[in-house]
């Protein structure tokens, strides 16, 4: 069964403006990489947009219309020090956010095997109530409380490997039994949170911080003590990956020492999980990553284990 890519043209014109870390060339890089005959099986696909009813299951409505009423019409409006809006952006943040939607629909149905989206604005820092860290909307959170709402789901698993700790997933679901959401990331470092001991209320937060300076035998330890065993005992029925790139060795905003080939490492293990648990149904969207060689290699490793009927 196929693998599925979701993005839309939008998501290059989402722009932060000059010397900003999170610019449309890492997209580009995304996209070229993809591009090589290997993934010609792909099943590619136009992200729609996200709908207000999809957002604002996760999001405040106030937050959320004032979101997409007030983009600028030219120049930047910042929302936080490091999160700021183009007049293509909230454009690109529902196509963002609709295609972890659209993926959902997809492997629900069974009409593709897994997906990745490649999109942006990343999204697991943005809060019910606020944008940050480059993030406009949530788009895993979106995604997960799409597949409860609309697909009846009762377990869904969300696994973020991102070098910065997602603080909006965590509080969004930091009550919620449905939903795990198993953490690995460098600690301490942005955002703050991350602790080992922020379990969420209803014991479905699993963090598994790194100290800065890790590497691929400290990263796959804290996978196999203590976030697939989670995730394995949660049995979830959907996978949703927050698949950021920037605990790679050579990105220079964080400070992990990660291989390439441990993306691909971790991806063949959470497919695995999702084959025993969730009828192999898999979800994946971008996140960070910000040196564009290692973003290249890094999602080429990533879709390339999505792709593997081995895995």
């Amino acid at each position: 069964m196929s693998v599925a890519l979701y993005t839309h043209a939008s998501c290059l014109a989402h722009d932060p403006g000059p010397g900003h870390p999170e610019a449309p060339s890492r997209l580009a890089a995304v996209l070229d990489a993809l591009e090589d005959e290997l993934f010609a099986p792909l099943v590619r696909i136009e992200a729609p947009r996200a709908t207000r009813a999809q957002l604002t299951r996760v999001h405040r409505e106030d937050y959320t219309d004032d979101l997409l009423a007030n983009a600028p019409r030219n120049g930047w409006l910042e929302l936080d020090p490091d999160t700021r809006m183009s007049p293509d952006s909230a454009e690109a943040a529902l196509r963002a956010a609709g295609a972890a939607c659209a993926a959902v629909d997809a492997v629900v149905a069974g009409r593709v095997r897994r997906a990745f989206c490649a999109v942006r604005p990343p999204g697991h820092h943005a809060t019910p109530a606020s944008a940050m860290g480059f993030c406009l909307f949530n788009n895993v959170a979106v995604a997960a409380a799409h597949a409860i709402a609309a697909h009846r789901l009762e377990r869904i698993a969300i696994v973020d490997f991102d070098v910065h700790h997602g603080n909006g997933t965590q509080d969004i679901f930091w009550g919620d039994a449905r939903v795990l959401y198993a953490s690995t990331h460098q600690w301490p470092h942005y955002p703050g949170t991350g602790a080992q001991d922020e379990r969420g209320t209803a014991g479905n937060i699993v963090n598994a911080p790194l100290r800065p300076g890790a590497g691929s035998i400290e990263f796959r330890d804290a996978c196999i003590r203590t976030v697939l065993p989670a995730v394995d005992a949660f049995a979830p029925q959907l996978v949703i990956i927050s698949a950021g790139f920037d605990a790679h060795r050579q990105d220079p905003l964080a400070s992990l020492e990660l291989e390439t080939d441990d993306y691909a490492w971790i991806t063949r293990c959470l497919v695995d999980l999702a084959e025993r648990h969730a009828s192999g149904r898999l979800v994946s969207s971008l996140e960070g990553g910000y040196d564009l060689q290692a973003l290249r290699a890094s999602t080429q490793a990533h879709v390339a284990a999505l792709m593997d009927p081995a895995a």
